[in-house]
């Protein structure tokens, strides 16, 4: 397979988890005979600096034209994102377009706890259980981080304002795709909202539920956000399976669940739209540790390995990748931000040498 992939090493600890995850997509493109042109640009806060924008147009010209986007963290310290005017900073000035650009509408974060790793988690092992294994697919272009947004003064009293909007056909696509990827899976399907109270949600739920219909070998059911957040701690693995979520509901549920398995540095994901998707992990940039060769990379590689299967569509590269990263844990090796006091056996790894043990798992079943 010959494609061109964009890389967006972003801020902070992105450059240096970007490495890892190169090392570990070349070595993939070694076994199996892939050809891909790495084309990389700038974008984030760095790029504020650099180029004048924090997605400057020669990054939309190569995204435009590649078949798929790898993007790092993005953000600085606080000093330096003081300088950067507010429509100019990552998140409204990058993510977001981004996200707009290319109509990533479906966000797939995958949760995954298997029973090797219980100890990971801050959960005791009897609520573990047998292990968790959660895809959260969060709609990602529409509800309230979209709608408009207003600050004013009525009557002599300031207020503020943001409007959730969401279109049938906007949760439909979304609700589809998370019914495909139940059935992929022969898992059942959770809809998470806040219909008790929320005009969106009610609407949400019933076009969520027409959309159940269609897939009748599909188990449903139909959870209140905040039940859904009492439940992940005290009984999470009542979700493995699929978690569908509109978008701010799924923004945070889906950092709670970094805490269930032990770390933001356990999520990866990729982000979907009709024609092309971006991959990233989900944690932030962690600017007060970048350049010192610590950070975790399993999110980033494990968006390397998204990439190969919902970007590019081949599972078979997607799975070894997470069976080398995987056995990193297994055989006794662990990265700072998981140590505990009960790991004091374990080795730690530095972000490169975490890379290189992935690597040399790929690479080691070659026939």
């Amino acid at each position: 397979m010959k494609k061109t992939i964009a890389i967006l090493e972003g801020d902070g600890i992105g450059p240096e988890i970007m490495r890892e995850a190169v090392k570990v997509l070349k070595a993939v493109m070694d076994k199996y005979g892939h050809t891909f042109d790495l084309i990389y640009a700038p974008f984030g806060a760095s790029a504020y600096f650099s180029d004048g924008s924090p997605f400057p147009e020669k990054t939309k010209r190569i995204c435009d034209e590649a078949h798929a986007i790898a993007k790092g963290p993005v953000g600085l310290a606080v000093e330096e994102m003081d300088q950067i005017p507010q429509e100019h900073r990552p998140e409204l000035g990058a993510i977001l377009p981004l996200r707009k650009r290319y109509d990533t509408f479906a966000n797939f974060r995958p949760v995954r706890l298997p029973v090797g790793l219980k100890s990971f988690s801050p959960l005791k092992d009897e609520v573990i259980g047998e292990g968790i294994d959660i895809l959260m697919i969060r709609e990602l272009v529409g509800g309230i981080y979209f709608g408009d947004k207003v600050e004013g003064a009525a009557t002599e009293m300031k207020f503020a304002r943001d409007d959730c909007i969401y279109k049938a056909g906007d949760v439909r696509r979304v609700a589809i795709v998370a019914f495909e990827e139940a059935r992929k899976r022969g898992a059942k399907l959770t809809n998470i909202h806040k219909a008790n109270v929320l005009a969106t949600s009610r609407f949400w739920r019933e076009i969520v539920e027409a959309v159940a219909v269609d897939y009748p070998d599909i188990p449903y059911q139909s959870v209140l956000v905040d039940n859904a957040a009492f439940q992940l701690v005290v009984n999470p693995t009542r979700f493995n399976g699929v978690m569908l979520l509109e978008n701010m509901q799924g923004d945070i549920l889906t950092d709670q669940a970094g805490g269930i398995i032990g770390s933001l540095g356990l999520m990866p994901s990729a982000c979907m739209g009709p024609e092309k998707g971006y991959v990233e992990p989900a944690h932030g940039s962690a600017p007060d540790i970048a350049g010192k060769n610590v950070a975790n990379p399993y999110s980033m590689i494990g968006s390397i390995a998204m990439l190969f299967e919902e970007c590019l569509a081949l599972p078979e590269e997607a799975a070894d990748i997470w069976n080398g990263i995987f056995e990193v844990f297994e055989d006794g090796f662990i990265t700072s931000d998981l140590l505990v006091p009960w790991h004091r056996e374990k080795k730690v790894l530095t972000t490169s040498e975490f890379g290189d043990r992935v690597v040399q798992n790929i690479l080691a079943t070659i026939a």
